[in-house]
């Protein structure tokens, strides 16, 4: 096969990133990487078919695509996906046919993220707790943002590969008298609390309103809740401003934020490293460098010794996502060449 072309994207409900890059060697030359807002478009379709129309030479350079991967803000189920925040219906057969892609592959954002961290640099991580790494064993990626993404990476055979989860879903466990009176509020709210009732955009702001709403019952005030998710609103205030309830939310957030990367690195036995992704953590990665994060992830009774020997990272690279969705695009083509490489032969 002549053509060493893929394209790639992360597809969110806001936003839609897509890249056309060139295998030379062991090398990949980026052609193209265009922004887009989603909603202006009825589905993805449209976006690539736009995409590729602003390429220099359209037919030549759309022939050439022998693989594509897509990650999609949204659960992939027998490669077809529908966006949580769009009316979007994605199917990687039709967009194979539609393209003329050989090969098209749909991936959920946060398996594209786990994807991404071997692809990561030293200038993309800020290790915060060195540990003592181990390559070979499990790692696991967790990132707070309109919700909260999780995803295990388990090294089998020479690759890395992604297990999506939705432990974001898994139940709130407080750890002290101030987290279960935060659960109760909750519970009084939502029934069922998760920990992405806690850790996320949406969680920041519950965490924010259960204090106002403490402050009012302790000082007799008239503070208003803030609306469903005004997490970037409340880091600004606490870094800004120094707001003193953004401030106590955040402190608590942090708190939790390190009890459950502890739990799931104590899952999986991580060893091969816990990554902290997701849009909130580089805004508040001096939160996340003290003492009140590390010792929640590693205040796990008996076995608070291990947990020091795991290494606990915060990725900066937001770009993340698409760098799995490159990773794997890559992988598809290097089959397709392999595969075409063994069919010549016999």
């Amino acid at each position: 096969m002549d053509s060493r072309f893929i394209i790639y994207g992360d597809i969110g409900g806001t936003k839609t990133i897509l890249r056309l890059a060139k295998q030379q060697n062991s090398d990949l030359l980026h052609i193209r990487e265009q922004r887009y807002a989603s909603q202006d478009y009825q589905n993805l379709d449209e976006i690539i078919n736009d995409f590729l129309i602003g390429l220099p030479d359209t037919n030549a350079a759309n022939k050439a695509i022998s693989a594509a991967c897509f990650a999609i803000a949204g659960p992939i189920a027998a490669q077809q996906a529908r966006l949580t925040n769009l009316p979007w219906l994605i199917s990687a057969a039709d967009l194979s046919r539609k393209f003329a892609i050989p090969q098209v592959k749909l991936i959920n954002d946060f398996e594209a993220t786990a994807l991404g961290v071997e692809k990561l640099t030293q200038q993309d991580l800020e290790v915060i707790q060195i540990g003592n790494m181990n390559e070979a064993s499990m790692r696991v990626v967790l990132g707070a943002g309109t919700g909260m993404g999780v995803a295990w990476i388990a090294s089998i055979g020479n690759r890395y590969i992604p297990f999506p989860t939705e432990a974001g879903h898994t139940d709130f466990a407080p750890i002290n008298d101030l987290q279960i009176e935060l659960l109760n509020f909750l519970a009084a709210k939502f029934g069922h609390v998760s920990i992405e009732r806690v850790l996320s955009g949406p969680g920041l702001t519950n965490i924010f309103n259960f204090f106002q709403q403490r402050a009012n019952h302790l000082r007799s005030s008239s503070l208003p809740e803030l609306s469903e998710d005004e997490g970037q609103l409340i880091i600004q205030l606490a870094l800004e401003q120094n707001h003193v309830t953004a401030i106590e939310s955040l402190q608590l957030f942090t708190e939790i934020y390190g009890a459950f990367a502890g739990n799931l690195a104590l899952t999986g036995l991580c060893r091969g490293g816990v990554y902290i992704a997701g849009g909130i953590a580089p805004r508040i990665l001096h939160y996340l460098k003290t003492e009140r994060f590390i010792q929640a992830f590693r205040n796990k009774g008996r076995f608070t010794g291990l947990m020091r020997e795991i290494q606990l990272s915060v990725i900066l690279n937001t770009q993340v996502g698409l760098l799995g969705a490159e990773s794997e695009a890559q992988r598809l083509q290097n089959l397709l060449v392999a595969n075409s490489s063994n069919n010549t032969n016999t």
